[in-house]
């Protein structure tokens, strides 16, 4: 059974914390942008992520593991139809959280939390060939001590030595 979060739990309730999340979610995925406190922020950021990670699988059962948090079908459908395959090629960080300030009223740290941009095709090949020069990389520093190894084996005789050394 999940322990729930100590210390305070965003202005409410044990019970009322996931849904007020909930909510947030299913703002955010509306919307595409939110401005909300930066903890709340915080706190939704890992609930969003992990449910557009679901929705990029597309099957039945994580349609309704996503069900129940984001009750709005329609919501839903946005989530599967929309914003799930704009991220198809993206390993994570759906989401950025931009600090934008104090509240007037209370000064509370306010933050805007939005859905990034999904990769476009030249920033995958980028992204890719970086990958490739860092393994390429990886793999030169590792032939290369072999390498030194090869070269001088252990019974070969140094080329300064005298005749007299070999005896």
């Amino acid at each position: 059974m999940p322990r729930p979060a100590k210390g305070a739990r965003l202005g409410g309730g044990p019970h009322h914390e996931p849904l007020l999340l909930a909510g947030l979610c299913r703002e955010l995925f509306q919307y595409g942008r939110i401005t909300t406190t930066e903890a709340k922020a915080r706190r939704m950021r890992p609930l969003a992520e992990k449910l557009i990670t679901k929705a990029k699988a597309g099957d039945i059962h994580n349609r309704r593991i996503v069900r129940k948090t984001i009750t709005d079908v329609s919501v839903l459908h946005t989530l599967f139809t929309e914003i799930a395959p704009r991220y198809e090629n993206r390993p994570g960080g759906y989401t950025r959280i931009t600090k934008i300030g104090p509240r007037r009223g209370d000064n509370a740290p306010m933050a805007v939390i939005e859905l990034v941009e999904a990769l476009t095709v030249a920033q995958t090949a980028v992204g890719e060939a970086e990958a490739a020069t860092k393994r390429s990389a990886k793999d030169a520093e590792a032939a290369a001590p072999a390498a030194e190894v090869t070269e001088a084996p252990a019974d070969a005789v140094p080329a300064d030595a005298t005749p007299a050394d070999e005896a």
